[in-house]
């Protein structure tokens, strides 16, 4: 029962992939170990982050699809790409939409109560501290680093959030305004984390062979409810930091 589960997981990733202009499927970069799921990350020079992700070092890795796994079906697709630098980390989001329920105006603010993509990433199992990042299609962010002990836990925010420590990102809106309730047919996001934001947490900077946990999320309210996507499956939150999957730096 097990085998036929990951099996039927893997041909989901595979049949919902997508390439870099399209929604055609691609071959995944992922691997099942055991239970974990592992996704390999490719080694690029520094670039500057636009929004749009055509820059092409986003052509040397596929799309990591990302299940809807509550709320109403929406038929939406949401995608991924990892890449890391000597100096950070780069994601790259494409969320297909159909309104943009998007109005805070404010970094800092509570972004998950719309429309919002998150990244969680666990560098050091052997400490129960993480960190958080969410853009809005507005180019608003909320940046958190995140000790969490055994569901205690509260979000703390940078200090000296400024230079080398600022997170770059970018955002763009296809098909519409980008502005709340806009009619639209999807979204992008871009950003590069410094490793200099990540700084004290451990086994960072990674370098080739190096193992981080993590997971990745989008949240989506069309149907006047909350919908979410989500690498890892999580049962009542997305902090539940155990069953995050696994980045492996090439």
């Amino acid at each position: 029962m097990m085998k036929r589960a990951v099996l039927l997981t893997m041909l989901i990733y595979f049949l919902t992939g997508w390439s870099h202009n399209s929604l055609s499927p691609v071959n995944k970069v992922l691997a099942e170990e055991g239970n974990k799921m592992v996704l390999k990350v490719k080694k690029v020079k520094d670039f500057q982050v636009t929004g749009d992700g055509k820059f092409f070092a986003w052509d040397t890795t596929d799309w990591l699809s990302l299940p809807q796994r509550k709320g109403k079906d929406t038929g939406y697709q949401t995608g991924v790409k990892v890449l890391y630098s000597d100096n950070g980390i780069y994601f790259f989001f494409r969320c297909t939409d159909g309104i943009l329920k998007a109005s805070l105006q404010a970094d800092f603010m509570d972004l998950w109560k719309e429309d919002v993509v998150e990244v969680f990433i666990w560098p050091d199992e052997r400490y129960p501290v993480y960190f958080e990042y969410e853009l809005s299609p507005l180019n608003r962010e909320l940046v958190l680093l995140v000790p969490n002990f055994d569901g205690d836990m509260w979000g703390w925010r940078p200090w000296n959030y400024e230079g080398d420590r600022l997170v770059s990102h970018m955002t763009m809106v296809q098909g519409g305004k980008k502005e709340s309730g806009s009619r639209i047919s999807d979204w992008t996001a871009e950003f590069f984390i410094p490793y200099e934001l990540l700084k004290p947490l451990q086994n960072v900077p990674p370098r080739p062979g190096t193992e981080w946990r993590a997971n990745f999320y989008r949240c989506d309210y069309d149907t006047g409810e909350s919908a979410y996507w989500s690498w890892q499956p999580v049962e009542k939150r997305f902090h539940e930091y155990k069953k995050f999957g696994t980045l492996v730096f090439e």
